[in-house]
C-alpha cells in the first residue's frame, strides 16, 4: 500500500513538473512589434510657419494620435522620440530607434513652398530624382545647424551640398524594399481614403532616415503654406483623419509581415522535410535594393561573392548566391547576416521568373 502511495506521489510530481514547463513555454512573451514615431522639429526649432501655423506642434499632435491608436494593439510597442515640445538632435532620434531594435521608424513633418502647392507625400532615403526633392530634404536637414557639435556628430555633412547628401545613401539600401512598401501603404490611404492630392512615394537624402537601421519613412503631411491645406492640418478633424490613415498603413504593413511568417512556419513545420528541387526553382538571398547600379564585385558587398543584380522598375536588386536547395539558401542567408545584412531574406525563382517563396516551398514539400 505504501509502495502504491510512493508511486502515485512520484507520478504527481512528474505531471506537475511537466505542466509547469508547458505553462512557462505558453506564457513566454513573444517579441512585440516596435514602432518608433518621430515628431519633426520641436523646442527652439519650430519647423515651417506657413500661414502662422507651427509645424512642430502639428507633427507632435499627429504623432501622439497615431501612437495612442497603435498602443491599443497589445502586440505593438510604441516609442516616441519626443512627446513634448523639446528639441531633439537628428542623430539622437536615430539612436533612440536603433537602441530599441525597432521594426519601423516613421518621421512626421509638414511641408512649405513659396506657391500654393498642396498634397501629401512620403519619402524614403534615396537618390534625389530632381531639384525639388533635394530642396525638401535640404529644408529638413538644415536643422542640424541648430545642434551643438553638429560637425562632429555628422562628420562634416553639408545639407546644402548634393554631393554630401549623396554620400549618405548606401547605409539604408538593405531596408529600401520594406521602406517603399510602408510608404506606398501610407500614400494609398492618403490618396484613396482621404482624397488628398497624391504627391507619391519619393526618394531623397533625409539625414534623420540615414541614422536608422530599420525600414524608415518620412511623411510630409501637406503644405502649411497652402491656406486650405494648412487650415485642414491645423484642425482637429484633419489631424484625426491623417493619424488614422498612418495608423492603418502601419497595421497593414505589420499584418503582411505576420502573414508571411505564419505561412512560412506552416510549411517549415510540415512533418516531411523540404526536398531538393527538380522543377526549375532556385533560391537566392536578397541583400539590398538601390536606385544605383553597382558593380557586383565583393568590395561593394562586404566581401560577399556570387552577387547578381536585377532591375525591377526604378530599382536595382542585389542577390547573394544561387542554389536549388532551400537548406543551402538558409545557410547563405546566415552568412549574409553575419556580414551585416541583417534584414536580408530568401527569394525564389522558377524558370528565371520570381515567384512567392511560399509557393516554392509548397512545391518542394513531399
Amino acid at each position: 500500500m505504501r509502495t502504491n502511495g510512493v508511486f502515485l506521489f512520484v507520478c504527481f510530481i512528474i505531471v506537475l513538473t511537466f505542466s509547469s514547463f508547458v505553462n512557462i513555454e505558453e506564457n513566454k512573451p513573444s517579441k512585440k512589434f516596435v514602432v518608433v514615431l518621430d515628431a519633426g522639429h520641436g523646442g527652439k526649432d519650430p519647423g515651417n510657419l506657413g500661414n502662422g501655423y507651427r509645424e512642430k506642434d502639428i507633427a507632435l499632435k499627429i504623432v501622439l494620435a497615431v501612437g495612442k491608436e497603435l498602443e491599443k494593439n497589445p502586440n505593438i510597442k510604441v516609442i516616441y522620440t519626443r512627446k513634448t515640445d523639446v528639441f531633439v538632435d537628428l542623430f539622437v532620434r536615430g539612436k533612440i530607434a536603433n537602441k530599441a531594435n525597432a521594426d519601423l521608424f516613421v518621421s512626421i513633418h509638414c511641408d512649405s513652398h513659396t506657391s500654393q502647392a498642396y498634397g501629401a507625400g512620403t519619402f524614403v532615403l534615396g537618390t534625389h530624382r530632381n531639384q525639388t526633392n533635394f530642396e525638401v530634404a535640404k529644408k529638413e536637414n538644415s536643422v542640424i545647424f541648430l545642434e551643438d557639435d553638429y560637425e562632429k556628430n555628422y562628420a562634416g555633412f553639408d545639407p546644402n551640398s548634393p554631393e554630401s547628401v549623396m554620400s549618405i545613401l548606401l547605409s539604408q539600401e538593405e531596408y529600401l524594399d520594406q521602406s517603399i512598401q510602408l510608404a506606398g501603404l501610407i500614400q494609398n490611404n492618403f490618396a484613396n481614403k482621404l482624397k488628398r492630392k497624391n504627391r507619391k512615394v519619393k526618394q531623397a537624402g533625409f539625414i534623420v532616415l540615414h541614422q536608422t537601421v530599420m525600414p524608415s519613412v518620412l511623411v510630409e503631411l501637406g503644405f502649411l503654406t497652402n491656406k486650405r491645406e494648412g487650415a485642414y492640418l491645423n484642425s482637429k478633424a484633419g489631424q484625426n483623419e491623417m493619424s488614422i490613415a498612418i495608423r492603418d498603413a502601419i497595421l497593414e504593413y505589420k499584418n503582411t509581415i505576420d502573414k508571411n511568417v505564419t505561412d512560412f512556419n506552416s510549411i517549415a513545420e510540415n512533418d516531411q522535410p523540404i526536398q531538393e528541387i527538380a522543377n526549375n526553382v532556385k533560391f537566392k538571398v536578397q541583400i539590398a535594393a538601390s536606385s544605383k547600379e553597382l558593380d557586383t564585385k565583393p568590395y561593394n558587398f562586404k566581401g560577399l561573392e556570387t552577387i547578381s543584380r536585377q532591375k525591377e522598375g526604378n530599382l536595382y536588386k542585389y542577390f547573394y548566391g544561387n542554389t536549388i536547395s532551400y537548406e543551402d539558401a538558409k545557410t547563405l542567408e546566415e552568412e549574409a547576416k553575419k556580414k551585416g545584412y541583417t534584414t536580408c531574406f530568401i527569394v525564389a525563382y522558377k524558370d528565371e521568373k520570381k515567384i512567392p517563396l511560399i509557393d516554392a516551398l509548397k512545391s518542394t514539400a513531399n
